[in-house]
């Protein structure tokens, strides 16, 4: 038991506290960017030019986008409230040991996102050698870029803040220009961007391109959707603010602002860029559009852009999912280096070209987990978490032999009904794994298995950061830090 409740107790996943939760609104805003800048996006305005206006593939980005940053939002008041991450509170719908299956599928997710997003970066540094050197192998270039952002990652959180902030302007700039200048390109061929399209669909067709697009552009993020906490329990927030908007205030900016203003941008120029160039590579649009230092300058900055993106929108939440299922044997930086590991064994070259589909179908199986925490934290919960328990080998959340039945039955429901109905993937998903998890934990599970902050709601025992509480996870399974102002 001994072994069980120190590997519980891992202290790389124990909660954040108020005073050690160093990124601002403006720094989590700055990181959206840097993250949100995914090269892969290109694919989204790429593929949707072909059967809608750019006009309309921008409209359905915003709505997709917005939505998402919305759920994103909702799930990382988890890490606002408790100062815990994904993977621990998972233990709450899934069981102290059936945390590990759809944690781990998260963390192969961001792993395999790790080595598209160094794939992109390594294609733009080996044409840089190449032009200056004459060296051209990019699978080398792979490795050092791969090594060289798993050591940035892993010096930590605020490292990572640090190199958004010299990211994102640089991003911004690269952005701005590829847009105007494949605009330029395109129109010089006869196409205008915003009304030309490759093969133009109507009626039903064109609705279910658009709602395409809309669920693409949610399935890209669905993985960050299910994981926020693991990020969003470094952002700062006012103690003893009972108002949800203004506890949430940051992370409302950065997903809700930040990343829709970012994926939209990108979208576009994934758009302008198939327009101009019949590619969406950033890569190949860039050598198209540009030579000499210019091109040079740019195929820096898009290095730039995936470092920055990695390393908080990937490698930070796959690292935390991987130390939980291994450890205290398994520590932060060891978690970075198994996912860079993976994100390079699967050959990351060869996912490219069915980005769409797979993003629609991780996007759908993803979304169910969504659903649950949503139904699982505010539905049933109601934001109070045993928070103590989460910690403890035989406490409440040991359910079944480690697994809770009804979080494993309704994602299994869920994800298949959305792998089914692919063109709505996200909302069904949501909709069919969170319902019906309610349902099953409410009227069945937890009826056999009780909770004790469902039983007795009572805030000062199972509020964080609202009551003014830091959680201090110790040997003994009831000890807890009274809220000061609360204590009598």
């Amino acid at each position: 038991m001994k072994k069980n409740e120190s590997y519980l107790k891992s202290p790389d996943l124990l909660p954040i506290s108020h005073s050690n939760r160093k990124i601002g609104t403006l720094g989590f805003a700055v990181m959206w960017v840097g993250m949100a800048v995914v090269l892969a996006a290109f694919a989204i305005g790429g593929a949707g030019v072909q059967s809608l206006s750019l006009g309309w593939v921008i409209v359905a980005t915003i709505i997709g986008s917005v939505a998402i940053g919305l759920f994103m939002t909702i799930t990382g008041d988890i890490g606002i409230e408790h100062g815990l991450s994904f993977p621990v509170y998972m233990r709450a719908p899934f069981g102290t040991i059936g945390t590990h299956i759809p944690s781990i599928i998260r963390g192969l997710a961001a792993s395999f996102w790790f080595g598209i997003n160094t794939y992109f970066g390594a294609t733009a540094m080996n044409a840089i050698l190449f032009t200056l050197t004459g060296f051209d192998n990019w699978f080398v270039c792979f490795l050092i870029f791969a090594a060289v952002q798993l050591l940035n990652t892993a010096l930590g959180i605020k490292a990572v803040e640090r190199f958004a902030d010299l990211a994102a302007p640089i991003i911004i700039i690269i952005s701005a220009w590829m847009y105007t200048t494949l605009s330029d390109r395109a129109l010089s061929q006869g196409r205008e961007v915003w009304s030309w399209i490759e093969s133009p669909v109507t009626g039903g067709a064109a609705v279910t391109a658009f709602l395409i697009v809309i669920f693409t552009n949610m399935g890209f993020w669905a993985t960050l959707a299910a994981d926020i906490p693991s990020i969003s329990r470094f952002i700062k927030a006012p103690k003893f603010e009972r108002n949800w908007l203004k506890r949430n205030k940051s992370s409302i900016v950065g997903s809700v602002i930040a990343l829709p203003l970012t994926q939209t941008f990108m979208v576009a120029i994934g758009g302008v860029s198939y327009i101009a160039v019949s590619n969406y590579d950033p890569v190949v649009a860039l050598q198209e559009a540009a030579s000499g230092i210019v091109l040079g300058v740019l195929l820096l900055m898009i290095i730039f852009a995936q470092w920055s993106t990695n390393a908080s929108a990937n490698l930070i939440p796959a690292a935390t999912i991987f130390s939980n299922v291994g450890g205290p044997k398994v520590p932060f930086w060891a978690g970075v280096v198994i996912a860079g590991i993976v994100g390079s064994v699967v050959q990351p070259w060869n996912l490219f070209g069915i980005l769409i589909p797979v993003l629609l179908i991780v996007g759908g199986i993803l979304s169910a987990i969504v659903g649950i925490l949503f139904a699982d934290y505010y539905l049933l919960r109601k934001r109070r978490v045993n928070v103590h328990d989460l910690y403890e080998n035989n406490g409440q959340f040991k359910y079944t032999k480690g697994f809770n039945l009804a979080g494993f039955i309704s994602w299994f429901v869920g994800g298949a009904a959305a792998y089914y109905l692919a063109n709505y993937s996200f909302i069904v998903g949501f909709v069919v794994g969170g319902g019906l998890y309610y349902i099953l934990a409410k009227y069945w599970y937890f009826k056999k298995y009780q909770q004790a902050e469902i039983e007795d709601p009572d805030d000062k025992k199972y509020l964080g950061i609202t009551v003014g509480r830091d959680w201090i996870i110790v040997d003994e399974a009831d000890a807890y830090e009274e809220p000061k102002e609360l204590s009598s």
